[in-house]
């Protein structure tokens, strides 16, 4: 009579093991389709490498006097024409 146990243990054991590597297939499959491809480079209007620039200037001052607190930047100047949120998100990694 233990030979039908085992062989019913055997089925469970192979029936899991099934749905696990199904289950890890699916979740590969699910994050490899939901994980954007590279954007194409498009050029950075030379006022947004400017804004990029100073940024990274004032990152750097403030590294290296030791400054461990929180940078805020403003914006003084408007308009749609020099708009670069984009490029900001895209350069200090902000979209990922």
């Amino acid at each position: 009579m233990s030979e039908p146990l085992r062989t019913s243990r055997r089925r469970w054991i192979a029936a899991w093991a099934v749905t696990a590597a199904v289950g890890l297939v699916a979740t590969a499959v699910l994050n490899a389709s939901s994980t954007p491809g590279p954007r194409p480079e498009e050029p950075v209007s030379a006022v947004c490498a400017e804004r990029i620039a100073d940024i990274e200037k004032q990152l750097a001052r403030a590294g290296r006097e030791g400054d461990d607190g929180v940078l805020t930047f403003s914006r003084v100047e408007g308009g749609a024409a020099d708009d670069c949120d984009e490029e900001l998100r895209d350069h200090f990694g902000g979209g990922r």
